[in-house]
């Protein structure tokens, strides 16, 4: 006989509903192991009849340990801003966050292989798939390595970034934050033009050539008008060359070099919704 208490306790459990627990109570004849598998298989099932959802809500953490070494940046996204700004779901987040920082694994796919009380991370998330009743992903990890990673979290969990800086001391730190938040206002797609792929290159000096073709400009001077063009998009679009936001006619480079002259950024990552 399934008593209400029986119930309370795999509702306690899983955070699954009444009728929910009740259901995969009598199917699994009490035994509440085998009634939170079935939970998981619910939420395993809702999970794929979901697939074809849009999970653009959720939260972004950045951690990074305590030697300021190594940083990880995680994206539990869920379909709604109501489910996203729940206390427990910004707590599992940050659990996981947590995990990936103390293991440091390759990729998403190992972060979602990682144990997670008796289960595994992955196995975490389809679970709470079935509990809240929405599509649930773990759909981002960022990992860096430096002599000093700075962490920023922007607007409310909105958005993550690591910053990865060459040398390492408190001053160091607390520019690689400024830094950060640089990157999460100017959205950089590139430490400096090096990290640009030849082929974005290649697309700004057409699209610099047509312009001033359009324009009228005779064919022997699109190739230096293009290349002028190229310059401003590496100064918009590269971390280095961007002008600091928070200086004073001065790029983020320079910022950099007041604070040490060797100082750079070595690498980057950016998290956002959506």
């Amino acid at each position: 006989m399934i008593t209400a208490a029986d119930v309370k306790n795999l509702r306690d459990t899983t955070g699954a509903g009444m009728m929910d627990c009740k259901k995969a109570l009598e199917e699994s004849g009490g035994d509440l192991e085998g009634a939170i598998e079935i939970l998981r298989k619910q939420g395993q099932k809702l999970s794929l009849k979901r697939a074809d959802r849009e999970a653009n809500e959720g939260v972004v953490i950045a951690l990074t340990s305590d030697d300021h070494k190594r940083g990880v940046i995680i994206k539990l996204s869920s379909e709604t801003d109501f489910v996203a700004k729940n206390d427990n779901f910004v707590n599992l987040a940050g659990k996981f966050a947590q995990i990936a920082l103390d293991a440091f694994p390759a990729d998403v796919n190992a972060l979602l292989a990682l144990p997670f009380e008796d289960i595994t991370i992955g196995e975490k998330v389809t679970e709470q798939v079935g509990v809240i009743g929405e599509k649930i992903e773990l759909a981002s990890y960022e990992r860096l390595e430096a002599d000093t990673v700075a962490p920023y979290i922007h607007m409310g969990n909105k958005a993550g970034v690591l910053v990865g800086l060459n040398k390492s001391s408190d001053a160091i730190y607390d520019a690689g934050r400024d830094v950060a938040m640089q990157v999460a206002a100017m959205k950089p797609i590139a430490v400096d033009q090096d990290g640009i792929d030849a082929s974005v290159i290649a697309k700004e000096i057409e699209i610099g050539k047509e312009i001033a073709r359009q324009e009228g400009k005779a064919e022997e001077m699109l190739e230096k008008i293009a290349m002028g063009k190229l310059n401003k998009f590496y100064k918009e679009s590269t971390l280095l060359n961007q002008d600091y936001v928070k200086g004073n006619k001065q790029s983020v480079a320079d910022y950099l070099k007041t604070v040490d002259k060797e100082l750079t950024v070595t690498a980057f990552r950016h998290v956002t919704l959506g």
